[in-house]
């Protein structure tokens, strides 16, 4: 009972909360105001909750496994999420169902923590269907909102269509091996055909999940739809955990295969790389515009992790750790933004540092950090990346990568020069920013220029991979 309770304390603390957020609701309810501060609280003390009294080991036969690195990978996630408690406070406050949506995406966080910890298929698939199903909800949270609906419902069909694609993949690794041991699996493969098509296949259902192209059609669309905070939710948490599986899969169950997945990764991280930049080269959208920069940075989260390597594992969650504060503060000024006058529009944010300096050089940091300009984390992330990548010998793929960083740094301008020095008789008001949504964007911004400087973080990450 002892190891049950310290080796699943992340998840069981996270039922803890969400079973708290149960009885709120179906008790005589607080006011939405007292309820966030109590909500921000809570994720807070379960992000530093998770820092201390870890154990490693295994459950159930393997079935659930932890690690040094999984404990990280969890806690970035929970870093994550109360980063959106606090930047979308004024939304959340508005919301008539603002528990509702707190127990969707803690319970989708409880899925994706049992999907990182996964030691056998069946785990690793119930997990996945419950990180999925409640961020779909999510999505159609703005019910007065067409395009919610929308989006909503292509994210459902894509995702039952990976799903099945997954399970698919799953029977036929079954069928091939007779095993859904994660330990045993890679010894039993032997690259037989139907061994091949059951990677094929698993890889495709993870390209949905990622917006790795070809599979990422759904993505803008759901984005531009949804609520800004599952818009964020998405492109960071959702993204970062099933990345941290992706590669754990790949390095472990299926080394055996590494040429073939090698092969798969470059020409799908180039495709993903090059479609990712030139749509965002066109967008107008702020939401849609940070989704396809969202499939362009799979992109380069895909160079390192074909490098096969400590190296690359390291560089991966790292990379993560970086998008996370990166992405949010992008997120958190748009809402700001968008919660206050409306404005969607990247032409409408022409002038705005004259108004909102502060949102500004919020949203500048972050964009820089984006395109890895120096001497943001993001330079320093990407550079990581693409050395990691570099490892392998394969200097053309690396050229383009590079070049595709530079194609990056024109949409990625173009919104700066917009903010900073386009004119505009009428630019955005003045905006009121809620004090936690201040303190947030604060602490993304803090997290752009630090976590690139201190290098112990990186040299930490790769102590435990």
């Amino acid at each position: 009972m002892n190891d049950f309770l310290t080796l699943m304390k992340p998840e069981l603390v996270l039922t803890g909360i969400i079973f708290l957020l149960l009885f709120i609701k179906i008790s005589k309810g607080i006011m939405n105001e007292p309820l966030l501060l109590l909500i921000q609280v809570l994720l807070l003390l379960n992000f530093l909750f998770g820092f201390f009294f870890n154990k490693l080991g295994s459950l159930f036969d393997g079935m659930y496994q932890t690690s040094g690195l999984i404990v990280l990978q969890k806690n970035i996630l929970n870093l994550a999420v109360y980063l959106i408690s606090m930047l979308f406070a004024d939304w959340f406050k508005k919301s008539e169902h603002m528990p509702e949506f707190f127990i969707l995406m803690l319970s989708a966080l409880l899925g994706m923590f049992f999907l990182i910890s996964s030691g056998n298929l069946l785990m690793f698939f119930l997990s996945l269907e419950l990180a999925t199903i409640p961020v779909a909800a999510m999505a159609n949270f703005d019910l007065d909102n067409k395009r919610s609906s929308e989006g909503a419902m292509k994210m459902i069909l894509s995702s039952a269509f990976s799903s099945g694609i997954m399970l698919f993949g799953i029977s036929l690794l079954y069928g091939a091996t007779g095993s859904i041991n994660f330990a045993e699996i890679p010894l039993l493969l032997h690259g037989t055909p139907l061994e091949i098509l059951a990677f094929v296949f698993f890889f495709a259902a993870f390209a949905f999940k990622l917006s790795i192209v070809p599979f990422h059609l759904w993505t803008a669309d759901v984005y531009e739809g949804s609520p800004m905070a599952n818009s964020s939710f998405l492109s960071v948490v959702s993204k970062g955990a099933v990345a941290f599986i992706f590669i754990s899969v790949l390095y472990k169950v299926f080394q055996p295969m590494q040429i073939l997945w090698y092969n798969m990764l470059v020409i799908l991280s180039i495709a993903t790389m090059v479609i990712g930049n030139l749509f965002a080269l066109r967008q107008q959208n702020i939401k849609r515009f940070l989704a396809f920069s969202s499939i362009a940075q799979v992109g380069f989260i895909l160079v390192g992790m074909s490098s096969n390597s400590i190296q690359g594992t390291s560089s991966v969650v790292y990379f993560i750790l970086i998008y996370v504060f990166s992405n949010l503060a992008a997120f958190g000024v748009a809402d700001c933004i968008a919660s206050k006058t409306c404005i969607e529009d990247i032409d409408d944010y022409k002038g705005m540092y004259k108004t909102n300096p502060f949102l500004s050089w919020i949203l500048a940091l972050a964009l820089f950090s984006l395109a890895g300009i120096p001497p943001t984390a993001g330079f320093f992330g990407k550079l990581f990346l693409l050395t990691a990548g570099a490892s392998k010998g394969s200097y053309l793929f690396i050229i383009i990568a590079a070049l595709n960083m530079i194609i990056s740094l024109y949409y990625y301008l173009r919104v700066i020069r917009a903010v900073f020095m386009d004119k505009n008789e009428n630019p955005i008001e003045k905006i009121e920013i809620e004090l936690s949504t201040k303190l947030a964007l604060v602490f993304c911004a803090a997290g752009i220029v630090l976590v690139g400087l201190f290098s112990w973080i990186y040299d930490y990450i790769q102590s435990l991979c």
